[in-house]
């Protein structure tokens, strides 16, 4: 089979019925389940997933007419089967009426049990295929797509290829156009469930009062609109990976929906009351500043501990400027092929205009400068006549001057930047000195100085030696 079955659900309150049926089926090779009531049936459709139901028409308690309505309600998609020993043209009538996929009158040959349930099987395939393909029309990306020979991108690589393997939660942190959803694709083909829905949502890009049924479904009538039963993205990905970006602008109410599905898989569709389960890897991002957010209120901190198990954080590309040549080459080899238009390479005055922009657009930017650049060009090589001369961007990095300086002397003011600037480059790498000190270009020596003078927390001589002793025990 090349889509796995689940199995298919037996109702019937006669023992020696559901044997038969199990028997029958588990020859062709079907996996059953065998409940004997509708009401254990129902409760089993809320738990597990099964690919038809086969009933019989009278059962002990609620009958299986009651029992077919309740499941046509509730799991539209799902395909029932109808059997009965007391048949008659008008219970056939009803049973399809009421939903029943086929009817089938006891005493009734196996050939014709099994071609009933071999329509649902193949119906269920072509659904299940035809949920993958829409997860495969998006872009794929996989780990080699992740470009950059700097520390920072062999240390990404190498991380994604560890966690990727894993069931965890991953929480991807970056400026905008930094390659988010390229490390959440990367993780999803390098892990266990590569060969299931990839399903992504941009959360700011769907209205706060549909998200929640994008994400979780909904019944019929749950809101103006809802004409019929919608499953949600998080069902469509099960056994698989959601990866939401832009986590920052979900609503808080949301969050606290979301915080509940991330215990343990459960939710409820809008407008339900049954609670439902799925099997999902969680991916999530942002490109705010998720601290100030938790602090202004605006995003929950017992959400972000429980997305942050794996955190990736992405450098701007203005960090890691020895990768801007090798990103532009890249690009322009790509779309040297899709606008069939070959050049040899960028010009030595075209790889300087590069190097000395700031790039606040990070990678994105860069790949649009090098589209924009293939078009116009008529050369082999890329000149600087067909780069953009990055008046706007140089300015979107380049603020005007504060309203502080209104009110504060100039050193004070630098007093404040250079205290804000150490402090968050000690923080980021948890106060260790020697790396600080790396990263900001100075001595050991004068990172010390500048925190006495600016009365930045110090660490003495032994804590330093006993941070680095543990960074190096962990890297080993």
């Amino acid at each position: 089979m090349s889509v796995p079955l689940p199995p298919v659900l037996v109702v019937d309150d006669e023992k020696n019925m559901r044997l038969s049926l199990q028997t029958v089926l588990g020859d062709e090779g079907y996996s059953t389940r065998a409940v004997e009531s509708a009401e254990a049936g129902l409760a089993l459709l809320a738990q597990e997933n099964f690919f038809m139901v086969i009933t019989d028409a009278r059962l002990g308690g609620m009958s299986g007419f009651d029992f077919l309505r309740k499941t046509r309600a509730h799991w539209p998609a799902l395909p029932v089967l109808m059997i009965t020993a007391y048949a008659t043209p008008k219970l056939a009538v009803e049973a399809i009426q009421a939903g029943a996929i086929d009817y089938l009158a006891k005493p009734f040959a196996p050939e014709e049990l099994l071609h009933s349930v071999a329509r649902c099987a193949e119906h269920y395939r072509l659904l299940q295929e035809n949920v993958a393909l829409r997860a495969q029309a998006y872009e794929t990306y996989h780990l080699e797509h992740i470009i950059g020979e700097s520390p920072q991108m062999q240390e990404l690589r190498q991380l994604i290829q560890r966690v990727a393997p894993t069931d965890a939660t991953v929480l991807v942190l970056g400026e905008s156009g930094t390659g988010k959803e390229l490390v959440a694709g990367a993780i999803h083909s390098l892990s266990q469930r590569h060969a299931a829905n990839y399903i992504r949502i941009n959360c700011a890009a769907i209205p706060e009062t549909l998200l929640e049924s994008e994400l979780f479904g909904h019944e019929k009538g749950a809101f103006t609109g809802a004409h019929k039963q919608k499953p949600g993205r998080v069902e469509e990905a099960d056994g698989g990976t959601i990866f939401l970006d832009e986590i920052a602008d979900m609503s808080k109410p949301l969050q606290a929906k979301l915080l509940r599905f991330l215990e343990d898989g459960t939710f409820t569709r809008v407008g339900g009351t049954q609670e439902l389960k799925v099997d999902v890897r969680l991916i999530a991002a942002t490109n705010r500043d998720i601290v100030s957010a938790i602090r202004a209120d605006g995003f929950r901190e017992d959400l972000f501990h429980r997305l942050n198990v794996f955190q990736f954080r992405l450098p701007p590309l203005r960090e890691r400027s020895d990768d801007v040549l090798l990103i532009a080459e890249h690009f322009l080899d790509y779309f040297s092929r899709v606008l069939k238009k070959p050049a040899t390479g960028l010009s030595r005055a075209a790889r300087e205009q590069l190097l000395a922009h700031h790039w606040p657009g990070n990678v994105r930017e860069l790949r649009n400068v090098i589209e924009r650049a293939l078009i116009l060009e008529t050369a082999e090589e890329i000149q600087p006549a067909s780069l953009p001369d990055f008046e706007i961007e140089t300015r979107l990095h380049k603020p005007g001057a504060p309203a502080a300086l209104q009110t504060q002397s100039l050193d004070s003011l630098l007093d404040k930047f250079e205290r804000e600037l150490v402090t968050s480059v000690l923080e980021q790498h948890h106060y260790n000195i020697a790396k600080a000190a790396d990263q900001l270009k100075i001595s050991r020596h004068a990172l010390r100085y500048r925190m006495r003078r600016l009365n930045i927390g110090m660490v003495t001589e032994a804590d330093e030696e006993a941070t680095l002793s543990a960074g190096k025990e962990s890297s080993t």
